[in-house]
């Protein structure tokens, strides 16, 4: 799919890697409508990419009628949706049981849950839903791309990450079932899932924790750049044959238990 003129929603655009996509999208002639609880925030990015190509919209992704919204104005903004990046999402942490012997806040599972793994199935499946008007392009007869943020705990969580990875490592899963729901549409559905990056959730770690994080990086030794993973969201968008597919976007890192 070309970018030139497509319209992407980017949930978490506010910030981080969401901006970073947003960014990149803007940069190769696309038009972005930023999902973003963080209004204020979600409405400075949107100016500074250009009104003409961005806007933003407050957004609460667990919740419908909110997304649907947010989606009505989209179409009313820029008169299609081609592309959804769901990069909305919380890192909140707790052990399973603590020093002090209390089990995990239950009402804290929930609420990651609900974010990272409910809310981004709540955009894409509406988002689709509205990707499956748009003409068919090209010689796939593509409709749409949805792009899942998960993160490299999916598969290497760390100490008091059990609701975090668990979240992330159901996005990786459902990438497969919902682009097969989806193939007859000509609507692709994939997955990155990012190491360690410069974004507001890595913003507080203490420089001796950041030291020995990077210690396990392969190649560039440094922590990725939102722009960067906005460059895969784009490259995925733009090559057809990607699909129900997870990219580990860490520059070769495995984490370790710490």
């Amino acid at each position: 799919m070309r970018i030139e003129g497509k319209v992407a929603i980017v949930t978490g655009g506010a910030s981080g890697i969401g901006r970073g996509v947003c960014e990149e999208w803007v940069a190769r002639g696309g038009r972005v409508v930023i999902f973003d609880l963080q209004a204020e925030r979600a409405q400075e990015t949107a100016a500074a990419l250009g009104r003409e190509r961005a806007a933003a919209v407050e957004v609460d992704v667990t919740d419908e009628a909110a997304v649907q919204a947010g989606i009505e104005q989209t179409r009313a903004a820029f008169g299609a949706i081609h592309v959804a990046v769901n990069s909305a999402g919380v890192p909140f942490a707790a052990k399973t049981v603590d020093r002090d012997g209390k089990p995990f806040p239950l009402e804290l599972w929930n609420k990651v849950i609900a974010i990272n793994l409910t809310g981004t199935f709540n955009v894409l499946r509406l988002a689709a839903t509205e990707m499956a008007r748009n003409a068919p392009e090209g010689e796939s007869a593509e409709r749409g791309v949805v792009v899942n943020i998960a993160s490299g705990a999916a598969f290497d969580g760390q100490t008091g990450q059990a609701a975090y990875a668990a979240s992330k490592a159901a996005v990786v899963g459902m990438a497969l079932p919902i682009a097969r729901d989806l193939a007859g549409f000509g609507i692709r559905v994939m997955t990155i899932a990012p190491g360690l990056f410069e974004t507001p959730m890595v913003a507080g770690v203490p420089d001796k924790v950041r030291e020995s994080l990077l210690q396990m990086i392969l190649y560039p030794r440094r922590m990725g750049t939102p722009r960067e993973a906005g460059a895969l969201a784009c490259a995925i968008v733009e090559n057809p044959y990607l699909n129900a597919e997870c990219i580990r976007l860490d520059a070769g890192a495995r984490m370790a238990a710490r």
